[in-house]
């Protein structure tokens, strides 16, 4: 449990460090065996220690201490809908909060997009933060894929741990910036078509690269 403590905390510091999480936006959890492990409410992740974390239920009952981040129906939703989901990572990161905010999907127009978990990013239903009605709309985006972005609002990202989940998190990023500069380019972009997505999603699970 105290690796698990120190992999959420060390993965937070990174999402701030990189820009992915402005005046302390974004969270990260990690599945338990009675429910979840998430960063708590309103703390700076430069002060955050494991300690800090907070362990509760999946029905929102703190079995710890401290105050959890106001997005934990989200993760909840997630780890009861998705087996798979081990980890979530929530960020505001720029390029792809961009986009979430025209609500503006990202289209397979590189094979990267499959690392996601599917042939495209889908941007979920806007809801207010924090709200149920917020959470079954990031559950619906994330079917058959493992990062969504949140209409104004951001990204989460999932994965079969902490590190797969930062990951791909900062994959849509990357994407979303590569997408956007062709957009402001005037340019069309390729997109790849659903057969090709699948043999490259065939060949990542092949490499381990999905997670």
């Amino acid at each position: 449990m105290s690796d698990m403590r120190e992999a959420i905390v060390a993965a937070a510091k990174r999402m701030d460090a990189a820009g992915f999480a402005p005046n302390k936006s974004g969270n990260v959890s990690a599945r338990t065996d009675g429910g979840m492990m998430i960063t708590p409410s309103g703390l700076p992740y430069a002060r955050m220690t494991p300690n800090d974390l907070v362990t509760m239920r999946l029905d929102g009952t703190v079995t710890g201490v401290g105050k959890p981040s106001s997005e934990w129906p989200f993760h909840a939703a997630i780890y009861e809908a998705r087996p798979d989901a081990q980890a979530i990572v929530h960020t505001h990161s720029p390029k792809a909060t961009a986009l979430a905010c025209a609500r503006k999907p990202i289209p397979a127009f590189h094979y990267m997009i499959a690392y996601c978990g599917g042939a495209d990013v889908r941007c979920a239903d806007y809801a207010t933060f924090g709200t149920p009605e917020l959470a079954q709309s990031v559950v619906r985006g994330l079917e058959d894929r493992k990062a969504v972005l949140l209409a104004n609002h951001g990204v989460v990202a999932l994965g079969a741990t902490i590190e797969g989940a930062y990951n791909i998190a900062a994959e849509v990023e990357n994407l979303a910036g590569e997408y956007l500069t062709i957009l402001a380019a005037g340019l069309d972009p390729v997109i790849l078509d659903e057969a090709e997505m699948e043999r490259v999603a065939a060949r990542f699970s092949g490499y381990g690269k999905v997670g």
